[in-house]
């Protein structure tokens, strides 16, 4: 790991646990941001556009008793893809492992009486999600690096904000209580800059690793589920909801997966039933699962339970999906909803059939 000796702002490379205390910076980028490349001697650096939050951030790093920062910016040699991967599948680590970390919120004015903290764009963006869950302890500075409080006194607000349980807020260890679909939830409303970094950043919510392959585009989102699908046994992850206008392809049919985590809007608070899952796994065929269906009594589909409901739902009912079958595959149909259990109008399957779904 690369760190800022934050005396002599030079670099210093530490391996395992030869890793010093160290402080980490949390921000959102701006026009002038100092590059590794662009990163160079101390005095020569000061003069640079973008310097300031480099030197201030040292500065408060060494008040706070520590000698070293991380700063994602100039930290990382991105010219290395070998290096950026190692990074951003370490980064949720690295902010959990870091003594305090330091977040700096340039479009914050706290001396000003109209100033609305929740109106920030670190509340906006997909990379500071983790950087929220992750450190044990952190400080909120605002554009004039006024201290504006700590995690734990913002908790509550930070909460409510972002959508993000408290419980998560002060113990991102405690991420596996938690569905798959409500941690989706979390990302429904971020943007980041490149398509593929929707995806990229939450493998540390999931703990999930995986290379990283700029180009491929939504694929990137494909992966993220396909990994999560190799190593839980959650069923919630397919428990999406197709956003207005984009419901199903032409011929009324989608697939299993996502699109994107803005399609888990609506998961917030589904928690998954504390009972036997079946067994899935994704093959070349798509989605195989072993699961009783319930067959509708006056359509052509059936239904499929995901084993999971709102926090609110009485226990016992669940939430599912409904499936079509057509060319010896299913597809999801009515993607823009989830539906609840209904044994009225549905009938039981006696058969517990090996399906596939696209």
């Amino acid at each position: 790991m690369r760190l800022i000796n934050c005396t002599t702002l030079e670099f210093e490379e530490f391996v395992g646990k030869q890793r010093p205390p160290y402080a980490i910076l949390s921000h959102t980028w701006e026009t002038h941001e100092i590059s590794f490349n662009d990163y160079c001697g101390v005095e020569e650096l000061r003069l640079k556009p973008g310097s300031g939050k480099i030197l201030k951030t040292c500065e408060i790093t060494l008040q706070m008793g520590y000698n070293y920062v991380w700063i994602d910016t100039c930290n990382i040699d991105k010219r290395s893809s070998a290096e950026l991967t190692e990074a951003i599948n370490s980064m949720f680590k690295w902010y959990r492992q870091a003594n305090i970390c330091i977040v700096y919120l340039s479009d914050l004015d706290s001396r000003d009486p109209s100033a609305e903290f929740a109106r920030c764009r670190w509340f906006t963006r997909g990379w500071t999600l983790q950087e929220l869950i992750a450190p044990r302890g952190a400080v909120f500075f605002d554009a004039h690096w006024i201290l504006y409080g700590t995690k734990s006194q913002l908790g509550p607000e930070l909460s409510r904000i972002t959508g993000v349980t408290l419980d998560a807020i002060t113990d991102g260890l405690l991420l596996s209580h938690h569905s798959v679909a409500e941690l989706m939830s979390w990302a429904a409303h971020r943007e980041t800059t490149r398509e593929e970094d929707i995806a990229y950043c939450l493998f540390g919510i999931f703990g999930i690793n995986l290379p990283l392959l700029y180009g491929e585009g939504k694929r990137a989102f494909i992966r993220l589920q396909e990994e999560i699908i190799r190593n839980s046994n959650d069923l919630s992850i397919f428990a999406w909801q197709a956003q207005d206008g984009d419901s199903a392809s032409a011929n009324g049919l989608r697939g299993i997966l996502a699109r994107s985590p803005a399609e888990f809007a609506n998961a917030k608070g589904i928690v998954s039933t504390p009972r036997a899952y079946p067994e899935f796994s994704m093959t070349n065929r798509g989605l195989k699962i072993d699961t009783p269906l319930r067959l509708h009594n006056s359509r052509r589909r059936k239904f499929m339970s995901l084993r999971c409901r709102y926090r609110d739902m009485p226990e016992g009912q669940n939430l599912g999906i409904w499936l079509r079958n057509l060319a010896r595959l299913s597809f999801r149909v009515q993607a823009n909803e989830l539906s609840v259990e209904d044994p009225e109008n549905t009938t039981e399957d006696p058969r517990v059939p090996t399906i596939y779904v696209v």
